[in-house]
């Protein structure tokens, strides 16, 4: 019975963002800040934080066309050039928005998120779309009847869709199941760092494990504070990059007196309860603790909308996907391990019930498209042939595994 009471609230959040389009997320009175393409680097970092803003889309004026959402990650990559390259420091004053793509491809790193939907999309395809880019805010992006040029309208994030669920549909009062038994959220190889981490340290971090926050703990393992990707706009706004020296708890001092704070939770809580707190509270992840505050892992808003979007839906894919796993595990020649990476390519409807499907196996499936025109993972590079299938590792930690029968490609990385 209590199962099927899970199910209906999880059914009814489907089917309300089925009906609502990305449009009704909005306020009634919203701001948009759209940055040029030729605008300085410098320039756009003053405007986010004399606005309190953490992304902005952008327009390339030559052609008239949307050119991408500029995030925090574009800025860490500046960050990360400028490691690498420290006799350039001179130059990044004069670097604008549109050589972002020239400094990517220096550093090897994803270009510029470029996903976007058209408003009047059901709210459903644009949750889809954020969770098969990884992204976690998506461009609403219209066209012009008179001119026929795609125009900005807005942007939507997983947190203002979460809490609009949470705002509207009062069955989320019916997931009463706690994070324990929901295998929701990350509980093993978590990356953390102190308050003498160096801030170039949790850069290299989040960058290499593809993360947007780290926990902070002290000797005993008890969190004391998140160091978050934003944080790192306000040591480098003016341009002053010699912040980035400063260690962590420095850094975290430099924040503003209206941060919110961060938000914990325990495994024992219940969804409902975690809806709850977005509805009152503009979060952005929950640190998982127990009763002496000591980490135990990390749900992020990521996790949340997966869940909502997948849970007890595509049984079929599920089952599909079940038996795809054990082939793709098969073809990876290195012993398994709970830190374990496997890179994939396979077939569409598989991309994220196979993620769900991997937690059961303790690995990480990242998507790549097949055959793909996205970058890959950090480390990686495409090898060029003519079935533009085939990929190619740095490093001797990697192996390359192939799976023809199943149209799947895998690569696992061990790290232990």
């Amino acid at each position: 019975m209590r199962e099927e009471y899970e199910e209906r609230g999880d059914q009814r959040i489907r089917d309300f963002l089925k009906v609502r389009t990305s449009y009704d997320v909005l306020p009634l009175s919203f701001r948009l800040i759209i940055f040029d393409t030729s605008l300085l680097v410098k320039k756009s970092l003053t405007i986010l934080t004399q606005n309190g803003i953490v992304s902005a889309p952008l327009w390339d004026s030559k052609t008239s066309t949307f050119a991408g959402l500029l995030t925090t990650s574009d800025y860490i990559n500046l960050i990360q050039y400028y490691w690498q390259n420290p006799d350039a420091v001179n130059r990044i004053d004069q670097f604008k928005l549109n050589s972002l793509r020239d400094i990517e491809k220096a550093i090897g790193v994803s270009p510029l998120e470029t996903a976007s939907i058209h408003p009047l999309k059901p709210l459903y395809d644009a949750c889809r779309r954020m969770l098969e880019t990884r992204a976690r805010r998506i461009p609403l992006i219209d066209t012009d009847d008179e001119t026929g040029r795609a125009m900005v309208v807005s942007v939507v994030t997983q947190y203002r869709i979460l809490k609009f669920v949470a705002v509207n549909v009062h069955e989320t009062q019916m997931l009463r199941k706690p994070l324990r038994h929901l295998n929701l959220g990350t509980y093993k190889d978590l990356v953390t760092a102190n308050m003498e981490t160096s801030v170039f340290e949790v850069i290299h971090k989040l960058v290499n494990y593809n993360i947007s926050s780290i926990p902070i703990l002290n000797s005993d393992g008890v969190v004391t504070n998140v160091f978050e990707a934003v944080d790192v706009i306000t040591l480098i706004k003016g341009a002053n990059y010699d912040e980035l020296n400063l260690n962590v708890g420095e850094a975290l001092q430099k924040r503003s007196e209206d941060f919110p704070g961060i938000f914990t939770c325990s495994i024992d809580d219940r969804l409902d309860t975690i809806f709850d707190t977005i509805r009152k509270s503009r979060v952005h992840r929950f640190v998982v603790i127990d009763e002496e505050s000591r980490l135990v892992g990390v749900l992020t808003l990521s996790d949340i909308l997966e869940y909502m979007l997948l849970e007890g839906e595509g049984d079929d894919t599920m089952n599909s996907a079940d038996a795809i796993m054990p082939e793709v595990l098969a073809t990876c020649p290195i012993p398994r391990s709970r830190s374990s990476i496997i890179y994939y390519k396979g077939i569409d409807d598989h991309l994220i019930d196979l993620n769900r499907l991997a937690r059961r196996h303790n690995v990480v499936l990242i998507y790549i498209n097949a055959p793909s025109k996205k970058p890959l993972p950090t480390g990686l590079s495409k090898k060029t042939e003519k079935r533009g299938h085939s990929l190619a590792a740095i490093g001797s930690r990697f192996k390359l595994a192939l799976s023809d029968k199943k149209r799947v490609q895998g690569l696992r990385l061990a790290t232990s």
